[in-house]
């Protein structure tokens, strides 16, 4: 049952199921909310466990259906490899638990559909994230769009070139099968933005999606044209061999905000080199996993806004893409800045709103329909690629406003 929180409102008590890279990264965003409690955390490293329960006197289990079964959680962040999100989630709602759940949500459209009639049976709410239209800068194009000075939204184009497919992986990150490769890992990220600043509904698409390194056996670049509702027109481009980097083109700033080093060529790919084979490289994407410096510390904001790429949205009458510090908006007779305030991230945000549609009641934007149809959006894009052909889509959904 959830509790009053001591300085008003309700506390909402938290478990992590998967305390590796996504995990966590999301525990800082929970120490800091003034009305979420971390409970409880799963994960199958003992010594990982050791240091959480710690530094929370939290609950641990090396079961993640055990952790489910907790009276002391109120809601889970499944951060579980992503082709156990389906069987994770599904036993935690059963149980009576609201959900975050890592993007992608499933692998298959009936995964996906089952864990969000899962949701519904057992009336919890399900958000999907963290994704990147939770992003501030993200949030205040599609204001603008929707706002109209700039006129009808005509077209979005969207580049990531960076070192994604050489950074330390586990096995199941590099084998599409089980839900690796960019276009599930990162490609849902593109296509989610894409979709929430153009409305929601995707009607088409056309995809090429490849590997050009054998040792890495996923997608590491892909090419899509998307066709949306309305007439809009969006390509997104990635490319993840660490060669040439997008943030010498959107002033050296990273995803999540930070400067990237521009002595750092093909850091990924040296550093993959030295770790003596798969084994090396597991223990050292292992190394990323809980329990790297002070969880209660606060963390000071990055210094600029995060920027996934380089993206340039083009209405009628004007043009926006992302500056270090906010956006800039290409009108009629002038080139103005609008800044954005920092402190507030993305992972804020889907907490937020998982803790809204549970406390106060309102209906999530990233939901398990919204989810699933940024899941077709990917499996589109790899049919597409593998047949040669265009593919339409079904299940989109439009923005939840």
């Amino acid at each position: 049952m959830m509790e009053a929180a001591a300085g008003g409102g309700t506390t909402l008590r938290f478990a992590i199921a998967g305390l590796g890279q996504a995990g966590s990264g999301m525990v800082s965003t929970m120490v800091k909310h003034p009305n979420i409690t971390i409970t409880a955390a799963a994960d199958l490293n003992p010594e990982t466990l050791k240091r959480f329960a710690d530094d929370f006197g939290a609950e641990t289990y090396t079961s993640a259906e055990e952790l489910f079964k907790s009276p002391n959680v109120d809601a889970v962040y499944i951060a579980t490899p992503t082709h156990r999100h389906t069987e994770h989630a599904i036993a935690a709602m059963d149980q009576g638990k609201h959900l975050v759940v890592e993007k992608p949500m499933a692998l298959t459209l009936d995964q996906a559909e089952a864990m969000i009639e899962a949701a519904e049976r057992n009336g919890v709410q399900l958000v999907v994230g963290h994704s990147h239209s939770f992003e501030l800068p993200i949030k205040r194009i599609r204001e603008i769009v929707q706002g109209g000075e700039l006129g009808r939204l005509r077209m979005i184009n969207t580049w990531y070139f960076n070192d994604w497919i050489y950074r330390p992986r586990l096995p199941e990150e590099i084998d599409t099968s089980l839900g690796g490769g960019v276009v599930f890992r990162q490609g849902s990220h593109q296509f989610d933005i894409i979709r929430f600043i153009a409305g929601g509904k995707v009607r088409s698409l056309r995809a090429m999606a490849e590997v050009w390194d054998p040792s890495r056996p996923a997608e590491g670049a892909h090419t899509v044209f998307l066709e949306l509702e309305g007439g809009v027109v969006a390509t997104a481009v990635y490319n993840g061999y660490d060669r040439f980097h997008t943030t010498e083109l959107t002033y050296g700033v990273l995803e999540q905000g930070a400067q990237a080093d521009p002595s750092a060529y093909a850091r990924a790919r040296m550093a993959l080199r030295s770790t003596g084979g798969p084994e090396g490289e597991v223990a050292l994407k292992r190394g990323l996993a809980y329990g790297a410096g002070n969880p209660r510390r606060a963390e000071a904001p990055p210094p600029h806004q995060p920027t996934y790429g380089l993206m340039v949205v083009s209405c009628e009458k004007g043009d926006i893409r992302q500056s270090p510090d906010g956006l800039l908006v290409y009108g009629e007779d002038d080139v103005r800045e609008v800044e954005l305030p920092r402190g507030q991230t993305g992972r804020d945000a889907v907490l937020g709103e998982l803790y809204d549609a549970v406390v106060h009641g309102r209906p999530p934007v990233h939901d398990g329909r919204w989810a699933k149809a940024n899941l077709e959006v990917c499996l589109a894009v790899l049919q597409s690629a593998r047949e040669r052909r265009e593919v339409f889509l079904e299940h989109q959904v439009a923005v939840r406003d």
